[in-house]
Formats: structure tokens, sequence, C-alpha cells
């Protein structure tokens, strides 16, 4: 039998630039559609991130005359109100898979995935995640990240502070350790980058190109986040060597091991006296940061990533999604994982 060899295309939004920036990996087409304003992930490319040529822009209002293999949601809006204004009703029957980034904010163990559809695919990004997701009827799988570095880049930490990349924390307050930071901060020299940093009084955004290079001089990584996702940043900073202080909560607790990529604790003062103990030891500051290194690689390859995106994408589609897996059956692809 005949298998087509055009590359799988897939329509999605531009949600979260670092993900979809890895997610790119996959050998896959992606198209983003754009309206002015670039608001509710209508961004498109943008001129952030180096995303190659296969990811591509479409005016929203040209989305319903193209053709696609897959539709990939990656908010609730995208789901509940953007498929109905820019699809057609084809396109709304297309093979689906909705990636939920984050953990059920409503309640953390009891909350029904809005998604709930037994014909499409749900993709948590961490098993913890998955875990405390209702999921419904849907079919779920998790697909952990995957991250890489720019060449040539790793830790030095000759500066004796933590860094801490949190976006908006101001606003986003204590879901995301406003009062953590600012407690840790009292005690130990930290400096906060990301949007809006300054009004923490912090050093301002980075941009993510930028941010592996920059965070390589600090000596440590500090994540004072209560309840998120795993953080890319965080994954970055392992990937080049920073040892990671942070709460021992959601997938972090899985991550970093304690006296070996560095130290997570539900207790703020022990994670304090570590935060020291790496100042005054750059040592044992690179020692566990060559262990979180070591772990990155092992767990979030981006290789791995890309070809857990292309069985993904071919398991819902019923045909291979890159030239990796062309030579074998769509049934072989199904992954162990699918719930």
């Amino acid at each position: 039998m005949r298998i087509d060899m055009k590359p799988l295309r897939v329509l999605t939004w531009h949600v979260h630039g670092n993900y979809l920036l890895y997610l790119s990996r996959a050998d896959v087409e992606f198209y983003l559609p754009v309206r002015p304003g670039g608001r509710d992930g209508y961004g498109g490319r943008g001129p952030t991130f180096p995303f190659p040529d296969r990811v591509r822009d479409v005016p929203a209002e040209a989305v319903r005359e193209l053709e696609f293999d897959c539709v990939l949601y990656q908010s609730r809006r995208n789901f509940e109100v953007d498929r109905h204004e820019i699809l057609s009703d084809r396109q709304m029957r297309l093979p689906r898979i909705y990636l939920e980034h984050d953990p059920p904010r409503a309640h953390p163990t009891d909350t029904r995935h809005w998604s709930d559809d037994p014909n499409g695919l749900l993709v948590h990004v961490t098993p913890f995640n998955d875990l405390m997701w209702d999921d419904g009827r849907t079919p779920s799988r998790v697909i952990e990240h995957g991250v890489f570095v720019p060449d040539g880049v790793r830790y030095t930490g000759e500066i004796d502070r933590g860094i801490v990349v949190v976006n908006h924390l101001l606003r986003r307050g204590r879901l995301l350790g406003a009062d953590v930071f600012s407690r840790a901060r009292a005690h130990i020299p930290l400096d906060l980058v990301g949007m809006d940093a300054e009004s923490l009084g912090g050093l301002g955004e980075v941009r993510p190109p930028d941010l592996a290079a920059f965070e390589a001089r600090y000596r440590f990584f500090f994540n004072p986040i209560r309840w998120t996702s795993l953080g890319l940043a965080i994954i970055e900073a392992m990937m080049i060597g920073l040892p990671i202080v942070g709460l021992a909560t959601t997938e972090l607790a899985s991550v970093v091991e304690n006296g070996v990529s560095g130290h997570v604790d539900t207790d703020l003062d022990r994670l304090i006296v570590q935060m020291r103990r790496l100042l005054d030891d750059p040592d044992e500051a690179r020692r566990l940061g060559e262990g979180a290194r070591r772990t990155a690689r092992e767990r979030f390859g981006i290789d791995r990533f890309a070809r857990d995106w292309e069985r993904a994408f071919a398991d819902v589609t019923g045909r291979p999604a890159s030239g990796r897996d062309r030579h074998r059956p769509a049934s072989a692809l199904a992954s162990g994982g699918v719930r």
C-alpha cells in the first residue's frame, strides 16, 4: 500500500512561545492563524523565537480554505470559541489533540477537563498534571517536556546570587509564589527576571533566546512557584548545569533529587539554609549543577520529545508524521501511555 509522503499539516495557535519552538522540532508543518493585534494566540510566528520554516503564518480568515490533517488546541478559548469562528464544518471534524499546559485551577483533584472528547486525544505535559485532571471520556497521554539550549552555553556560576525566572510575578501573586520570593529575598540575594519583573525590584525581561547565557553566570536557580506545570525555564537551567532550589510541589518534586541536582522542600526556611550553603560553597553548587544537567539530558531530550509528538500526530491521523516513522505501519505507532 502506498504511504503518503507529504508531511502532516497541523493547525495550532501561538499560545506558549518556548513550547512552540520546541514542538517545531517535530517533523510536521505547523500553521498559525494571525489576526491584527495578535492577541489570544493570534500573534503568529512573531519576532521573538527562531522558528524553522515549517512554522507558517496564515490569516485567520483564510484558515477555512486550507487543507489540514489535524488541529492542535492549546487553550480553552481555542477549543470553545476560536474553532467555531475560524474553522469550516469539515475542519471541525478533523483529528484533534488538546494540549493541556497546566494543572487544574478550580479544584486540584475534582476538575473535569472541558475537552471531554472521546474522539480526540488529551496530552498532558507532566505526569502530575495527568494525575490531577479528571479527563472524562477523552483518551490521554503524557508527553514530557523536551528542550535544547544554545551550543556552548554552560554553567559558570560566578555571580554569587540566585536567579528567579517568572513572568508577571506581582500580578499572579500567591499561585506563582510572589510572597515566597519576597520572604526568601529578605535573606538571600536573588535577581528576578521576566515580564514586569521591575514591579518587584527585578531586572526586567530577558529575551528567551538570550536567557540561558544570562542565567548561566548565577550560582543557582530558585523556583518559588506553588502550583503550576514544570516550568521550561527550570529545565533549560538544568540543561546548562544550574543547581535547582524550589518548592517540593507539583512535578518538581519528581525532577530534583536532594543532594544530587539541587534541593526541594515545602519548608522555605530549610530552602534558605540550602541557598546560603550554595552561595558559600561554589564547588558544591557546581556538583549539584552537573547532577541537574545529567537529569535534564536523560529525561528532557529534544529528540525524544519530537518523536513522542510525531507518534501522537500519527496516532490521531492514522499515518506517519515524519521520515523517522514512514516505514512503520500506523498501527505500530500507538503509545502504551494512552488511556
